[in-house]
């Protein structure tokens, strides 16, 4: 489904990204999981063509997403709200999203009944524009509007943020309900790991825009491997922090002295 070579973004003299080679299967339900300035958000941004490599290549179903636009057509994304038209209401933006790829409005309105609990009838027939919407209500029109047209490939940035714990208990359902369905490859980021673990089968660690560690989760089991990574990278960083104190207290003690 997705394949990645030598795939590098720099920004300024930061590498944000370096992989070298990486394969997301037909099917596949990826967390991608690591900590802050990782890189998950601009992987995703590279691999929906919002930002141009440095180096390398993202193939989607063996089409280059920099150079044909092809691959648009089966894939749904929500990154954030900067996806959504604000001066629309929920209504008109499905409509406008289903009209993109050939859908009624009766095949809209059937495709929205899924998801009717999990928008708790906050979204829809609310006479108001999605600006105004709650970033929890925003986050569930992103998510809807990008899984509409039934997409072969859907990312979602962080799906789990702004939204209450049923909402989470019922997207989590919905996601592997989706992909077994239509056998399709969802790819999430979260930093939420439990969430990550109860819904991916498979999970990239990814670190300083490298994939450091590809697990197969079964029965949760990757579970335990990211609690103990996580906790040593927090110790380390704990070290860090406490050896750069001492290194401040004695240049500070020979300044004194000097």
């Amino acid at each position: 489904m997705i394949t990645i070579n030598n795939l590098q973004k720099n920004f300024g003299e930061k590498r944000a990204i370096d992989i070298e080679n990486y394969t997301i299967q037909q099917g596949d339900l990826l967390g991608l999981v690591g900590n802050n300035g990782a890189g998950k958000t601009t992987l995703f941004r590279l691999i929906l063509d919002l930002l141009k490599a440095d180096n390398g290549q993202i193939c989607i179903n063996n089409v280059d997403v920099s150079k044909s636009e092809d691959w648009k057509q089966y894939t749904g994304a929500f990154i954030d709200d900067g996806f959504l038209i604000d001066y629309l209401t929920p209504e008109e933006y499905f409509y406008f999203i289903g009209k993109m790829y050939g859908l009624t409005k009766e095949e809209i309105n059937n495709r929205l009944k899924p998801f009717e609990r999990f928008m708790n009838d906050e979204v829809i027939n609310q006479k108001k524009f999605i600006r105004n919407f709650s970033a929890g209500n925003k986050q569930k029109i992103g998510i809807i509007s990008a899984m509409l047209h039934h997409p072969q490939l859907l990312i979602l940035d962080e799906p789990f943020n702004f939204l209450d714990p049923s909402s989470q208990a019922i997207i989590k359902h919905l996601l592997k309900k989706y992909s077994e369905e239509h056998n399709a490859t969802v790819i999430i980021s979260s930093h939420n790991l439990n969430h990550t673990v109860d819904v991916c089968s498979r999970i990239a660690l990814l670190e300083h825009g490298v994939i450091l560690r590809d697990i197969i989760n079964e029965n949760n089991s990757a579970e335990k491997e990211l609690e103990d990574y996580f906790n040593i990278a927090v110790i380390e960083e704990e070290k860090e922090e406490e050896n750069s104190k001492v290194e401040n207290i004695e240049v500070v003690i020979e300044e004194s002295e000097s």
